[in-house]
C-alpha cells in the first residue's frame, strides 16, 4: 500500500523543520535533535514511575519503573528504548513505554544503558542482560511476576531484547516468557531490498544506519556474534515465544522478517505483523501517526497469549 498520510505529513513536517538524516550530525546533535520526538508522541498515559538505579557490569544503571494501576502480582516488561545504540534516553521513550505499560498492564522497567560511541559494543549489550537479570532476580519487589518476564524494545533496542533472549537461553537464564521486537536491527546487512527501496526519503536512511553501527561497533570486526547480530546465531532454537513488528517503508523491514523465519525455522513461536504504510520508528511519532497505536494492542496480545499458554505459571 502507499505511505499512510499522516506518515507523509509527518515527513514534509520534519523536512519543513530542517532536520538533517543523523549521519549528516555530531553525536550531540543527534542525541538533541532525538529529544524533538517527544512532541511527536502524544498525550502521556498517567501511572506511578520510579527513576532508581541498579547494580551493573560497569557501574549503576539508571532505569524508570513503571507501575500501571491494578492488584499484582503483575507480568515484567524489561525495556531498551531504541536510537541506534547512539541516541535516545528514558526521556525521549517515556511516553512509548507508558502506553506498553497501559496496554500490558505490566511492570514495566525502562534501561538506560551506555551509550555508543563512548561505550562500543558490548556495553549495551552487558548493560540490558544484567538489568534483565537483576529484574528477575527482584521482580517481586517490583510487585511483579518472575514467571512472566519478557524482553522488550524499538529498533536498536529491539536487537538487545533478542540478543538477551539468545544469551538468557544460553547462560541458563533468567528464564523468559516473551521477547517484543519492535522493528529490530538483526543484521550488519545493507543489501536488503528494503534497503534499496526505502533507504532515503523515510526518515532512516542507510547512511544513518551504516552511521549508527560504526558507531556502536568502533573499529571491532562483528563476525557471527549473536549478541551484536542475533539473525547471524548459529543456533537460534529453544528461545522464547516472540512477538515482531515490522514497517512497510522501514529499511529494516527485510531482516526483521528474515528473522521471523529464523526464529520459526528453529521450532520458534512467532507472532508477526507488517505495518502497512508507516516508516521506522513509528512507535515514537504516536501523536503524529496514531493508525500506528494498534501495534502496541498486538504486542500485548501476544505477550498475553505467551504467558498464558499451557506449561507457564500464571
Amino acid at each position: 500500500m502507499p505511505l499512510h498520510p499522516e506518515a507523509q505529513q509527518l515527513l514534509a513536517a520534519l523536512e519543513a523543520a530542517g532536520m538533517p538524516p543523523f549521519e549528516h550530525m555530531t553525536v550531540p546533535q543527534a542525541r538533541q535533535a532525538a529529544l524533538g520526538f517527544i512532541d511527536l508522541q502524544g498525550e502521556p498515559e498517567s501511572m506511578d514511575t520510579q527513576d532508581r538505579t541498579i547494580p551493573g557490569p560497569a557501574g549503576e544503571i539508571p532505569v524508570r519503573i513503571y507501575t500501571p494501576a491494578g492488584d499484582g502480582p503483575k507480568p515484567v516488561i524489561v525495556y531498551f528504548h531504541g536510537g541506534g545504540w547512539v541516541i535516545g534516553d528514558l526521556e525521549v521513550c517515556d511516553n512509548p513505554v507508558r502506553r506498553i505499560a497501559a496496554r500490558t498492564g505490566a511492570v514495566v522497567v525502562s534501561v538506560d544503558y551506555r551509550l555508543a560511541p563512548e561505550h562500543v559494543y558490548p556495553a549495551a549489550f552487558d548493560d540490558s542482560y544484567a538489568a534483565t537479570a537483576w529484574v528477575a532476580e527482584h521482580a517481586a519487589e517490583l510487585g511483579g511476576d518472575p514467571e512472566r518476564i519478557a524482553t522488550c524494545g524499538d529498533s536498536a533496542g529491539a536487537n538487545l531484547a533478542a540478543a538477551v533472549a539468545i544469551a538468557a537461553r544460553d547462560r541458563g537464564g533468567p528464564r523468559l516468557a516473551a521477547q517484543l521486537l519492535i522493528y529490530p536491527v538483526t543484521d550488519f546487512s545493507f543489501g536488503t531490498e528494503s534497503y534499496r527501496d526505502n533507504g532515503e526519503g523515510y526518515l532512516l536512511t542507510k547512511g544513518s544506519m551504516q552511521w549508527f553501527w560504526a558507531h556502536y561497533l568502533g573499529a571491532q570486526d562483528l563476525g557471527q556474534d549473536p549478541y551484536a547480530c542475533p539473525a547471524r546465531a548459529e543456533d537460534l532454537s529453544g528461545l522464547p515465544p516472540a512477538f515482531v513488528a515490522t514497517a512497510e517503508f522501514d529499511p529494516l523491514r527485510d531482516e526483521g522478517e528474515a528473522y521471523v523465519a529464523q526464529l520459526r525455522a528453529a521450532g520458534n513461536e512467532v507472532t508477526a505483523k507488517r505495518y502497512d504504510g508507516m516508516l521506522h520508528g513509528f512507535a515514537w511519532t504516536l501523536g503524529a501517526t496514531p493508525s500506528g497505536a494498534g501495534m502496541i494492542d498486538d504486542l500485548a496480545a501476544a505477550f498475553r497469549a505467551a504467558y498464558e499458554r499451557p506449561g507457564v505459571p500464571g
